[in-house]
C-alpha cells in the first residue's frame, strides 16, 4: 500500500492523479492526515466551539445561508442546520461524474480542510479520508454548479454519503450511501456546527477536473510533438524551422522547448529535408509547430500553476482564524474565477492544437498539398479502396465540435440566491468543457499518428534503408506493435480506438521519452 500524507500545503497534481487513478483498486493507496495538520484542525475546531458558546454571529454557523444570511440560528439548531444544508443543496442533475474525478474531489476537499481554517472536526475529516481509502465513491451528478459559492451542489452530493444519505458506488455497485458506508465498515457522521458548510463550500470539484485536465493536457502535448515529428517525416518536411537560432530571437519558453524537443525526436532522420531544395518552405502546420505547440505548452504551464495553488488553498466561507482573537471572516475564496479562466484558456489552447493536427491529417491525404510525396488517401490502390479518406472526416467533426466547446464559460454569469450571489464563475462548466476538448484532441492526434505511420511505410517502400529519427523510431515501432500497415480497406474504427488509448495512456509519449533518455 502506497501512503500519502495530507498537510494542506503540499499536495501535488501528480498525487491527485495517482489517488484518482486508483478508483478501480482503492486499496493500493492509503491517505492519512499529517500530525501537524491534525493539531491545526483540532485548534481551529476549538475556535468554532467557543464562537458557538458565546452566540457570536457567524455566517452559516449561527445564521442561515445565502439570502437567509440575516436569519439567526440558535445553538440548539446548529447541527440540524448543517444536515439541512447538505440535503437542500444536493440538487445536481445529469450523468454521474466519473469515479476518478470523485476521488480527486474528495482528496482535494480533505486537503483544504486539513489546512486548519474550516472548523471541521478531526473525526469528520478522518471519515472522509477513509471513504477514499475504502473505495466509497459518492454518486455526484455532473451538472448543477455555477462555480460560486464554489461547487455547492456536487459537493453536497459527495457529503451526503458521509452522513449516510445519498447514493454511492462501492466495489462497482451503485447503492444507497448508508449501505455503502456499512459495507465499508464506516459509521455515518453526525455533523456539528460549521461542518456542513465546510464540506460543500469551495472549488474542489472544478479543481479535481482541472487537475485531471492539466495532467492529460501535458501528456497530450508530448504526444502531439512526437506525432507531428512523424508527420514531418512522412511529408518530407524541412528541419530548418526548428533551428535553435530562429527561436533564440523569439524566446518564448514553450516555443523554445518545443523546437528543442523536436530536434531531439528527429535527430538522425533520413526522411526529412535538412536543407531547402525545390520546396522552399513548408506549410504552416509543419513550419510553425514550435510557435503553436509552444504556445499551448505555455498555456498548460499556466493552468497547472493555477490548479496547483487551488488544491492547496482554503476555499470555504467563512474561514476561522485565532490570531490574535477568535474570529470567523467572511470572504470570497470559494469563487471559482481563477479555475474558470484557466480552464477556458486551456480549452482554447487545446482546440488550436487539435486544429493543427487535423490540418496535417488533411495534408497527409492530399497529393495536391503534399507535393505528391504520398499517394491519395494513403492507399496505392485508390478507387476500389478509399484508404484513409474517412478518418479525416472524423478528425474534422471533432475539431469543429471543439470550436463550439471553446466558447468561454467564464464569459457568462447568472445571479443566484435572490441576487446575493450576483456574479458566478461557471468554473465547473469550464473544467468539464476542457476535458471534452482534451478527449477530442486525443482522438485527433491518434488519427494523425495512424496516418503518419501509414505515410512513413509508403515512403520507405521506395527506400527501406532510410531511417527515422532517434525519437520517432520508437514512436513508429510502438504504433506498429498494435496497428499494421493497411494495404487494403478494412474496418478502421478499432484502429482509431487502439491508438486513442495509446495517446490517452501516455504510451506513445513515453516511448519517445525513453528513447531520448537512452532507456529501452
Amino acid at each position: 500500500m502506497c501512503p500519502l500524507t495530507l498537510d494542506g500545503e503540499r499536495l501535488e497534481i501528480d498525487d491527485v492523479v495517482r489517488v484518482a487513478d486508483a478508483w478501480r483498486n482503492p486499496g493500493v493507496i492509503s491517505v492519512h492526515l499529517a500530525a501537524a495538520a491534525r493539531r491545526r484542525v483540532v485548534s481551529c475546531r476549538n475556535v468554532v466551539d467557543r464562537l458557538v458558546q458565546r452566540a457570536a454571529i457567524v455566517y452559516g454557523v449561527t445564521t442561515g445561508f445565502g439570502a437567509f444570511k440575516n436569519r439567526a440560528i440558535g445553538a440548539e439548531q446548529a447541527a440540524r442546520l448543517q444536515e439541512n444544508l447538505l440535503m437542500s443543496h444536493a440538487v445536481g442533475v445529469g450523468r454521474p461524474l466519473p469515479e476518478q474525478i470523485i476521488r480527486a474531489a474528495m482528496l482535494i476537499r480533505a486537503n483544504t480542510l486539513a489546512k486548519g481554517y474550516s472548523g471541521i472536526r478531526v473525526e469528520t475529516l478522518t471519515a472522509l479520508l477513509e471513504m477514499i481509502n475504502r473505495g466509497v465513491h459518492p454518486i455526484v451528478p455532473e451538472q448543477g454548479s455555477v462555480g460560486a459559492s464554489g461547487d455547492l451542489a456536487p459537493l453536497a452530493h459527495m457529503a451526503l454519503v458521509l452522513i449516510g444519505k445519498g447514493e454511492a458506488s462501492y466495489r462497482g455497485q451503485r447503492m444507497p450511501g448508508a449501505d455503502a458506508m456499512r459495507l465499508a465498515h464506516l459509521s455515518p457522521v453526525v455533523l456539528q456546527a460549521k461542518e456542513g458548510v465546510a464540506l460543500i463550500n469551495g472549488t474542489s470539484v472544478m479543481a479535481a477536473i482541472g487537475s485531471i485536465a492539466v495532467h492529460r493536457a501535458r501528456q497530450l502535448l508530448e504526444t502531439a510533438d512526437a506525432v507531428a515529428s512523424l508527420s514531418l517525416e512522412a511529408l518530407r518536411g524541412s528541419l530548418t524551422p526548428f533551428d535553435a537560432r530562429l527561436h533564440a530571437v523569439r524566446p518564448h519558453v514553450g516555443q523554445t522547448a518545443c523546437a528543442d524537443h523536436m530536434r531531439e525526436l528527429l535527430e538522425g532522420s533520413q526522411l526529412v529535408r535538412d536543407k531547402e531544395d525545390q520546396v522552399v518552405q513548408d506549410a504552416y502546420t509543419l513550419r510553425c509547430i514550435p510557435q503553436v505547440h509552444g504556445a499551448v505548452r505555455d498555456v498548460i504551464s499556466h493552468a497547472r500553476g493555477v490548479v496547483s495553488i487551488e488544491v492547496n488553498s482554503a476555499t470555504d466561507n467563512p474561514l476561522i482564524f485565532q490570531d490574535p482573537d477568535d474570529v470567523a471572516l467572511s470572504g470570497g475564496n470559494f469563487h471559482g474565477e481563477p479555475i474558470a479562466l484557466a480552464m477556458d484558456y486551456l480549452g482554447l489552447a487545446l482546440t488550436s492544437l487539435a486544429n493543427m493536427s487535423e490540418r496535417r491529417i488533411a495534408r497527409l491525404l492530399d497529393p495536391a498539398t503534399n507535393e505528391n510525396v504520398l499517394p491519395p488517401f494513403l492507399t496505392e490502390h485508390g478507387g476500389v479502396n478509399s484508404g484513409f479518406m474517412m478518418v479525416q472526416y472524423t478528425a474534422a467533426a471533432l475539431a469543429s465540435e471543439n470550436k463550439v466547446l471553446a466558447h468561454p464559460a467564464s464569459a457568462d454569469s447568472i445571479p443566484t440566491s435572490a441576487n446575493v450571489e450576483d456574479h458566478v464563475s461557471m468554473g465547473a462548466s469550464a473544467a468539464r468543457k476542457a476535458i471534452q476538448i482534451i478527449e477530442h484532441a486525443e482522438t485527433i492526434i491518434a488519427i494523425e499518428a495512424l496516418c503518419a505511420a501509414q505515410g512513413i511505410d509508403l515512403r520507405r517502400r521506395c527506400d527501406s534503408a532510410r531511417c527515422l529519427g532517434k525519437g520517432t523510431t520508437a514512436v513508429f515501432s510502438c504504433l506498429r506493435e498494435k496497428v499494421p500497415f493497411i494495404a487494403e480497406d478494412q474496418v478502421m474504427y478499432p484502429h482509431i480506438a487502439t491508438v486513442q488509448e495509446m495517446v490517452q495512456s501516455g504510451k506513445l509519449a513515453d516511448s519517445a521519452l525513453r528513447a531520448l533518455s537512452g532507456c529501452s
